[in-house]
């Protein structure tokens, strides 16, 4: 496929640096059903990362996102860079570090600071340091900049709000091969290479190859860390005695919203449950650029009634000290809000029918976490059963009035920490981020904490509620991640790489890859492998490794880990 950029161009969205646009102005610019090398399903982090990689190298490629928002987390909200146990950079390279360098370059300029100095900022983070070379806490629409920049610079096309036909209809194959991707606007994508680079992995999905959804057992891959965990589901739980029953005591008038009557589960076994999502909101307590949360159209108390009873079952902050959010700053007086305590941001026990939902499945998903964080939010500032100290901190904050405009200054990308994982022709497990089995074919490095959110509300033998499944467990240092992870089995396709969500591990391992930086490592590297195949014979599965390797470290990716600096970390070490 051979896009003119100055024609692709006059048809674009108006948008800074932008090569985007949308579907349905394809077709004046792509010759129906031509081929290109790569195409990329997805315009998150990994994304962006392969395309322009794949482009650096001379490749045709085309990025092609089912919704209107582009760069997935990293510009969605999630400022708050977890980079792993290491420190800066320690398992960072390639272009997921130089991305970073990008971003404290942007900010050595005195006019990225609005509302607020460099010095003011830097005493307030942990994600900077004076002498750091690159930055790891940013405002969203800083990182969209840069990702459109880079895009621009590689000429890579990017078609918005293009969603892929869920039904078989989706993908066509020629027996173990994808030939072509179509979208509900009728458009045809086909090429040498695809990649999966979505949070859902619905190309992944189509195409045939084997995934799972929820918890695998312990004893699936001789870990110790999956499963169901009550036994070691000690941060973010209720210490306090909560009941579970819309009438207190009356088991008979049914369970609050989001407690499941049918957990835990029997302990280490395998489930249908998925870490609870949640959208990582850009607030600000500078007046002139706030916008109040306002109480939700469709707000119920009951939706919130664990909360206020938390408050009145004797809640103490010496038990549960701060506040109930992770509020870290990001520049200009702006936040990353995540999820704390037993009652937060996270909507927990209601994504589990989003991995394999329809759109409408998912939709309606989306706008429920939505309605449930927002009417958290104003509960918390506004509510009488919330103590007055926490209505007055919540009350200072808003929505960042420069963030996000097209939508209401809400992220429009709900966090989706896990979805449908791949069972490749490797699967990255415990034992590999322990370093107990250390790949001999790795193209990146993880190293942050095998770590869950909690999967559920159950109630307890006593009678009252508990969550459960959230573990954060350190993997004492760097860890390799196999190249296998991103290719699915032969048999069932040859040309797939997958490099988002969907990279084939066990859900306590993809606790630990699923940060944004090894989703960047591992675009970068999926890249280089698919130039490598299409040289060759256009198997991903074939593409020599040492070849690989070779090429991965010349572009400044970390592949190695040192057993006699970092060796094995059992779980007995934890």
């Amino acid at each position: 496929m051979n896009i003119n950029r100055r024609d692709f161009l006059k048809g674009s969205l108006t948008l800074s640096g932008g090569l985007l646009m949308p579907a349905h102005l394809l077709s004046r610019f792509v010759e129906k059903d031509a081929t290109c090398d790569i195409v990329i399903y997805g315009a998150t982090s990994a994304g962006i990362i392969a395309a322009v990689a794949a482009a650096r190298r001379g490749r045709s490629v085309i990025v092609v996102e089912p919704s209107n928002h582009l760069g997935g987390l990293t510009t969605g909200g999630l400022g708050q860079t977890d980079i792993g146990v290491e420190g800066e950079g320690g398992a960072i390279g390639g272009m997921s570090f130089d991305f970073y360098r990008k971003i404290r370059q942007y900010y050595r300029n005195d006019e990225a600071w609005t509302y607020q100095t460099w010095d003011e900022y830097l005493n307030r983070t942990d994600r900077l340091q004076e002498d750091s070379e690159g930055m790891f806490g940013f405002e969203p629409h800083v990182a969209k900049n840069i990702y459109l920049e880079m895009l621009d610079e590689a000429g890579v096309p990017v078609v918005m709000n293009d969603r892929l036909i869920l039904s078989d209809r989706g993908v066509e194959k020629s027996g173990d091969r994808i030939t072509a991707m179509i979208t509900e606007a009728g458009n045809v994508y086909r090429g040498k290479i695809f990649m999966d680079a979505t949070y859902e992995c619905d190309l992944m999905a189509g195409a045939g190859v084997s995934y799972h959804v929820g918890r695998e057992s312990n004893d699936k891959y001789d870990e110790t860390l999956n499963g169901v965990q009550t036994g070691r589901s000690h941060n973010h739980v209720f210490h306090v005695r909560v009941d579970p029953y819309i009438r207190p005591g009356r088991t008979h008038s049914g369970v609050l919203p989001g407690v499941d009557p049918t957990g835990p589960g029997e302990e280490y076994s395998g489930d249908h449950r998925l870490q609870a999502n949640c959208f990582r909101m850009c607030l600000t307590d500078v007046p002139e650029n706030r916008i109040p949360i306002e109480k939700p159209e469709g707000y119920e108390d009951i939706r919130h009634e664990l909360l206020f009873r938390k408050f009145e079952a004797g809640y103490t902050e010496s038990r549960d000290p701060g506040m109930p959010w992770i509020n870290s700053p990001m520049p200009n007086r702006k936040t990353d809000i995540n999820n704390r305590q037993a009652v937060s941001t996270n909507n927990i026990g209601m994504n589990y029918d989003y991995p394999d939902g329809d759109y409408a499945t998912r939709e309606r998903i989306i706008e429920d976490h939505k309605l449930y964080q927002q009417g958290h939010m104003w509960a918390m500032a506004h509510h009488p059963r919330i103590p007055e100290h926490f209505r007055e901190e919540y009350g200072k904050w808003g929505l960042a009035a420069d963030e996000f405009p097209d939508s209401d200054n809400w992220t429009p990308q709900l966090y989706i920490r896990e979805s449908r994982r791949m069972i490749g022709e490797y699967v990255t497990t415990e034992n590999d981020c322990r370093r107990m089995r250390v790949a001999e074919d790795s193209i990146g490095l993880g190293s942050y904490n095998m770590d869950s959110h909690n999967v559920q509300r159950y109630i307890t033998d006593e009678g009252f509620v508990q969550n459960e499944g959230n573990l954060e467990y350190t993997p004492g240092g760097p860890y390799a991640i196999s190249y296998r992870s991103l290719t699915p089995r032969r048999e069932e396709c040859s040309n797939l790489l997958v490099c988002g969500n969907g990279v084939s591990s066990s859900h306590i391992a993809f606790g630990s890859i699923r940060m944004e930086p090894v989703f960047m490592i591992l675009g970068q590297s999926s890249a280089a492998a698919a130039d490598i195949a299409i040289e060759q014979n256009g198997i991903v599965q074939d593409v020599p490794y040492s070849r690989l390797r070779e090429q991965l470290l010349k572009e400044g990716q970390r592949l190695d880990v040192d057993l006699d600096e970092w060796p094995s970390y059992p779980p007995e070490a934890s």
